[in-house]
């Protein structure tokens, strides 16, 4: 009961008009958004995205994976009520809870208000805010890795992954068919009504550009989930945007364990990395940052590198960031403030895991130098250790404040070497420099 490929209004390429049968007894009955040109505000959608929900046939049942953003509801139901009837379905599964999947879920429990749900343990509590006052008549069970929901002749495994990129997240495992439902986890912002990734055009960019602002601040996690899913004989992965992965999954997977691999462990050893950044208005912070470098530098197992930013594309910066243990800033100040390429590095940080690294700061001033201070309270919010106050210099340094910098890099190697006892400054300290 699968619907005919049609032209799709200001686009060369097909979309389906109905449901899609991706796998015998499975059927996507997702949702296209081409026009899409943003989401959650921080990504750029060029090709703009899909949400993507399937349907799941057993023997002794039917499951729905996933749903579909409020606003298309009624495509979804319609694509649904083509392949199957309510007093069918058994099963609602929901990888994750985010609005853009569980969007259409109170209209359909409006319909099929006798469904089993699963979340996993810590979707319990998003499930509820959605569904409000009516949570409590609904049947809602929680699952873990190896639990399982039958379906007759098919079987539904879960595995629990969390942090890809909620606390809630979790995939689904089609046992008969080595298919995994993947929700967020390998997926991206891609809008081809061709569905298969063996048909659409090329979305490399967008599977990169989406771990890069999804994934990326949750390496950790991804490992854990790639060390479930590895081992798995998969078909097909089906994620909850773009394209459905049935040429070479495994292909997908190889360049997420890529993604996450630290690239410079190789050359460093047991190195530590430590990178100073800094923007000079007049070459005092220039010679302090180099000074810094300096001392820095006498420590044989600290690898330092120093970078002006004058430049102004921060971008470039960011794969060794991610990879570095250490981070210091120099910065002058400037209308009471720290220029705005420091700025526009701290703030491109959010993209990445920054706690625990190492941070200071250090600048020169004219009249009152508060710059130095708002960045160490920017590194303290992202979970940084910042041991050493902040080093300021009234105008251009002298030789014995040339020195006092080589001293505060010299410190900084040591507590990242783990030769230093690490003292943290607390926010009165900021406040006050």
């Amino acid at each position: 009961m699968t619907s005919d490929f049609a032209p799709m209004a200001g686009h060369a390429h097909p979309t389906p008009q109905g449901a899609v049968q991706i796998a015998e007894g499975v059927h996507w009955i997702g949702a296209l958004d081409p026009d899409l040109r943003s989401f959650d505000i921080i990504l750029k959608t060029a090709n703009g995205t899909t949400y993507n929900s399937y349907v799941v046939r057993g023997s002794e049942g039917v499951a729905v994976i996933d749903t579909v953003k409020a606003p298309f509801t009624a495509e979804f139901l319609a694509k649904l009520e083509s392949v199957a009837r309510y007093d069918e379905i058994t099963t609602l599964v929901l990888n994750h809870l985010e609005l853009d999947h569980t969007g259409a879920v109170p209209e359909f429990l409006r319909r099929a208000p006798h469904v089993n749900i699963y979340v996993s343990p810590r979707g319990l509590q998003v499930l509820r805010a959605l569904l409000k006052d009516d949570f409590d008549s609904y049947s809602v069970t929680t699952v873990e890795t190896g639990d399982t929901v039958s379906l007759g002749d098919k079987t539904l495994r879960f595995l629990t992954t969390p942090y890809v990129h909620w606390p809630d997240t979790q995939c689904t495992w089609l046992e008969e068919q080595n298919l995994l439902f993947t929700c967020d986890l390998l997926g991206c912002h891609y809008c081809d009504g061709r569905l298969f990734n063996d048909r659409v055009g090329d979305f490399r960019f967008a599977f990169d550009y989406y771990f890069d602002h999804i994934m990326r601040p949750f390496k950790g996690y991804v490992a854990q989930a790639l060390d479930l899913i590895e081992p798995l004989e998969i078909d097909m992965i089906a994620p909850g945007h773009g394209p459905v992965l049935r040429a070479h999954p495994r292909d997908y997977i190889a360049q997420y364990r890529r993604l996450i691999t630290k690239r410079l462990a190789s050359e460093t050893g047991d190195e530590k990395t430590l990178l100073i950044f800094y923007v000079s208005a007049y070459g005092a912070t220039a010679q302090m940052a180099g000074a810094v470098y300096e001392g820095a530098t006498e420590s044989d197992d600290v690898r330092v590198s120093l970078f002006d930013l004058e430049g102004g594309d921060v971008t470039p910066f960011i794969d060794l960031i991610e990879e570095a243990d250490g981070l210091i800033f120099g910065t002058p100040t400037i209308n009471g403030d720290a220029v705005r390429t420091v700025w526009d590095l701290l703030s491109s940080l959010v993209d990445i895991d920054t706690k625990g690294k190492l941070g200071a700061a250090f600048g020169s001033y004219g009249w009152t130098g508060e710059a130095v201070g708002m960045v160490e309270s920017r590194m303290q919010g992202l979970k940084m250790r910042v041991p050493e106050k902040g080093l300021r210099i009234k105008m251009h340094p002298t030789e014995d404040e040339l020195e006092e910098c080589r001293d505060f890099g010299r410190r900084l190697a040591a507590h990242l070497a783990g030769r230093a006892v690490a003292r943290e400054i607390d926010m009165s300290e900021l406040l006050g420099s």
